[in-house]
């Protein structure tokens, strides 16, 4: 059963950081998946945030290039995101998909206020 499970999220202050997991311990193979993070915030549309493809192609959306990096450990079947220098805008949940599927996770909350 494909299962993903954020985690790390909560309420940060400007400028702080975070450093969200995503774990897949139902996907099998999951070193040739290819995954994906996106958000989604009251009242706008989803958004790709970043992805990283099995062989390690990284993508970001512009609006945190330069300040999230994206990762996985294949040994843990559990990709990463981590994000610096956080702005208000940047509040929404936060959820991994596999690509090209619609598999995802439930989302992990993520509330950038002072």
């Amino acid at each position: 059963q494909v299962q993903l499970v954020e985690s790390g999220g909560g309420l940060v202050q400007p400028g702080g950081s975070l450093r969200l997991s995503c774990a897949a311990p139902g996907v099998m193979m999951f070193r040739i998946q290819d995954m994906d993070w996106y958000r989604q915030a009251p009242k706008k549309q989803r958004e790709l945030v970043a992805g990283i493809s099995s062989g390690g192609t990284i993508n970001y959306a512009d609006s945190v290039k330069g300040r999230c990096t994206i990762s996985r450990d294949n040994a843990k079947n559990t990709v990463y995101l981590q994000m610096n220098n956080l702005k208000p805008e940047d509040t929404a949940v936060y959820y991994c998909q596999l690509r090209g599927t619609l598999f995802r996770g439930q989302g992990t909350q993520v509330t950038v206020s002072s």
